[in-house]
């Protein structure tokens, strides 16, 4: 019997997205966008992106002087957009006059601050799709170690 490696089967073998292509795919930008760089995603399956943490972000002015951390809320989005990647599919097109809306959030809980200097690793699941709603299942980590989990769900509407 002859086994298959996954790598072998360019099908399904994980796809890595540039900058620019998530600028294309996305409707955020700076500073709001906040996935740098895909580093594997499977199409219908998964994917796993990253967010390099500066102390240039905006944010860092007043959250908080003398003791910076990246606000809880921003984790989340970056999450809900790297989910909103892995929306997109083999095609890795954005339909025209099309937008994802992040729509509920369940089960969020953050570990520990995030802080300049730290890339978050962002690993978002499919759970399921179902009448237009996606649920996924996400955490970013920090030098391996989980700093914020939740469960996610958005939809896709034309505008």
């Amino acid at each position: 019997m002859q086994t298959t490696d996954i790598n072998e089967d360019l099908s399904i073998a994980p796809i890595n997205i540039n900058i620019h292509k998530i600028l294309e795919l996305l409707p955020h930008r700076y500073p709001i966008l906040l996935v740098d760089r895909v580093i594997s995603l499977i199409p219908e399956k998964s994917i796993t992106a990253l967010k390099n943490v500066s102390i240039n972000e905006p944010f860092f002015c007043g959250h908080f002087p003398g003791k910076p951390i990246m606000p809880g809320v921003l984790i989340l989005e970056s999450l809900a957009q790297t989910a909103a990647l892995l929306t997109f599919g083999r095609e890795m097109k954005r339909p025209e006059n099309r937008f994802y809306y992040f729509v509920g959030i369940d089960n969020a809980r953050f570990k520990r601050p995030v802080e300049p200097g730290d890339q978050l690793i962002l690993n978002v699941e499919i759970e399921r799709y179902i009448k237009g709603i996606w649920k996924f299942k996400a955490h970013a980590k920090v030098d391996g170690k989980i700093v914020c989990q939740a469960d996610l769900m958005c939809t896709v509407k034309d505008s």
